[in-house]
Formats: structure tokens, C-alpha cells, sequence
């Protein structure tokens, strides 16, 4: 079988990305990786880590049997000002995003078979003007408006939410029965299609404490959660809860599912990172591409510095390369199989 390729974003210019980037040089990861980011940004940061470093401009066509041992194929984006290692520059902001527009473009197009993506620096995006709240978010309105679904997965637990990057007070109005419905129809095509679940039994978090305790701690258990999770029962799917935030990721709860929906981030996500930082893997279920991401940030304070722990990264190669040799999560809308 053909090795998939690959498309890799370091991200943020001035976090570790770029450092982690080239602890992929040598390594074997099962994949044709290829480097979308600044030539120069690549070399000046191998040269700050005293790294070894051959670039190899990046065609089509390439024959990656051909590729030297301390080299990386890099198709080239040019940064708008060169970068210092720790130092945000808002005019380099564009360019973390045409890293990403690449890497997307040659997936939809069949050029690349997944994305890997460093951390982004998201207030330094913001403040070049540019509306950005997260890859998930942008990736999907890039890729023709489908709707995202972040899961984190540290290779046993895997994490899925109903709202992401959304200020807590926000939370309890942006769930409803529709949205919890097409997240869960999203992360139940995905389980079984991308991870031979079937069928997947799915664990869904309560928003309230102690899941609303019969509506005298919040009433969206009632209104809202139960109602959703009766409608997806009576299409077939093996849904438990909703359960109690603070007792679903308990041994025993956990025991009976292959996946948790939380209701939003911080809900699900403190859990995950406490179990596997540094080794999870953040997927984003319900593209027409297959995408996946560091668990981590850009890391400022480490960038140049040669401490940065590459383990995620290499997470989400071995990720991608696993699900790109399986079919992509369908779009979501599309029917639900049988």
C-alpha cells in the first residue's frame, strides 16, 4: 500500500511548532510528510536548536524514496516578517492562515490524504483583525460550511463536544435538541466508520451539576438533553445518560462507553488532558478532509529553547495516518447508515 501523504502546519511562527516540525525530520511516522510553512522560519529555528537541516522544495510529483535522512519536504509560505523565537508579531498573523489554507486546498483536492496542525496563537489572530476562535471553526467554514466536531483522544479515552470554544456564560443558550442530535449523529457515523465501532455506544454529560437532579439544579436535562437523547434511542443508537458530569468518567461509567459527548470544553477536556497530555490528539470529526492536532498551545516560553516534548505531534501523525487510510467521516446532512 501506498504511504498517505501528508500535509503538516507548524502554526504560530513564534511557538514550538516549528520546533516540533523538526523533530519529525528522520522519523518514521508511515507517512510522506510534507511542511507547509517558511523556508527560511524552518532553517533559522534549526539553527537556534543546533539541528541538522536539508530542505527539499516540495512537488507533486516528488519521489519521497528520495529524501534525505536529515531533510524535510517543505512546500513553501512565505512569512510577512521574520520571526524571533517567543515573540508574537501581529503582521505574521495571515500566514499562520495561509499555512492552513494550503494544507486544506490539497486535501479537498485529493493531494494530500490528511492535516496535521500545530498550536495557533488565537488572541494574536484576533488582533490582526481577523474573526478567529479556533482550527475547528475555521476549517469547517473553509471547507464548504459543514459542521465540526471537536473529539481529543488520548488513545483510550476519547473526549467529543456539543459547543467548543464558546464563553461559559454562552453555553447553556447555544445547546439545543438540534445541536445535540447532529453532534451525536457526527460522532456516531465517525466511530463507526473511522474506528470499526458497531455500535458505538456513546456517553452523553448532563450541562447541570448532578445532570439537573430532576430539574432542582437546571432545567435543560428536561427540556432540552432528555428529549434529544430519546430521539436518537429510537433511531437504533446506544446512548447512555444524560450522566452527571462530575461521575461520568469513572471507571465504571467508562467501562460502558467508547466515547463521551461533553457540553462544552471544559466539561470533557480537564479530564482527557489530566489522563494523556502531551499524547492525546485533538480530531475534527464531521470534514470532508481528515484533520488532526496537537493537545497542547504554542508554548511561547519554550520556543528555540530545545525543551519542547514533540509527543503530540507524533500522536496526531500516527492519528492521521491511521485514519487516512480509512474512509473520511461524511459530511454532516448526509444519511445515516443503516
Amino acid at each position: 500500500m501506498n504511504k498517505p501523504r501528508l500535509a503538516i502546519t507548524p502554526g504560530e511562527p513564534a511557538g514550538i511548532g516549528p520546533d516540533l516540525v523538526l523533530q519529525l525530520t528522520g522519523a518514521s511516522t508511515g507517512a510522506d510528510l510534507v511542511v507547509c510553512a517558511d523556508p527560511d522560519l524552518l532553517q533559522s529555528r534549526a539553527h537556534c536548536l543546533g539541528v541538522a537541516l536539508t530542505l527539499q522544495p516540495y512537488t507533486p510529483d516528488f519521489d519521497f524514496t528520495n529524501l534525505a535522512p536529515d531533510a524535510l519536504c517543505v512546500l513553501p509560505v512565505g512569512l510577512n516578517r521574520p520571526c524571533i523565537p517567543g515573540t508574537l508579531d501581529v503582521s505574521n498573523a495571515p500566514y499562520v492562515l495561509q499555512c492552513l489554507d494550503r494544507a486544506l486546498a490539497g486535501c479537498l483536492a485529493g493531494e494530500f490524504s490528511a492535516m496535521v496542525t500545530g498550536p495557533v496563537q488565537k488572541s494574536i489572530i484576533n488582533d490582526a483583525g481577523i474573526p478567529f476562535t479556533g482550527h475547528t471553526e475555521y476549517l469547517a467554514g473553509k471547507s464548504g460550511g459543514h459542521h465540526p466536531v471537536m473529539m481529543l483522544t488520548d488513545g483510550e479515552l476519547r473526549v467529543a463536544l456539543v459547543t467548543t470554544h464558546l464563553p461559559l456564560a454562552d453555553v447553556p443558550t447555544a445547546i439545543d435538541q438540534d445541536l445535540i442530535i447532529l453532534t451525536v449523529e457526527i460522532v456516531h457515523r465517525a466511530m463507526s466508520q473511522q474506528y470499526g465501532l458497531n455500535p458505538p455506544r456513546i456517553l452523553v454529560c448532563g450541562l447541570n451539576p448532578h445532570a439537573g437532579e430532576s430539574g432542582k439544579l437546571g432545567i435543560e436535562e428536561l427540556s432540552i438533553i432528555n428529549p434529544a437523547l430519546a430521539a436518537l434511542r429510537a433511531r437504533g443508537m446506544h446512548i447512555i445518560g444524560p450522566v452527571p458530569a462530575d461521575t461520568a468518567f469513572t471507571p465504571a461509567q467508562l467501562r460502558q462507553a467508547d466515547v463521551v459527548v461533553a457540553m462544552y470544553h471544559d466539561q470533557g477536556l480537564p479530564v482527557l488532558k489530566a489522563r494523556g497530555f502531551g499524547h492525546a490528539v485533538n480530531v475534527t470529526l464531521g470534514l470532508p478532509v481528515t484533520r488532526t492536532s496537537v493537545d497542547h498551545g504554542t508554548a511561547l516560553d519554550l520556543a528555540g529553547s530545545g525543551r519542547a516534548d514533540g509527543g503530540s505531534l507524533r500522536a496526531a501523525v500516527n492519528e492521521a495516518v491511521r485514519l487516512s487510510r480509512l474512509p473520511a467521516t461524511s459530511p454532516a446532512g448526509a444519511e445515516m447508515p443503516a
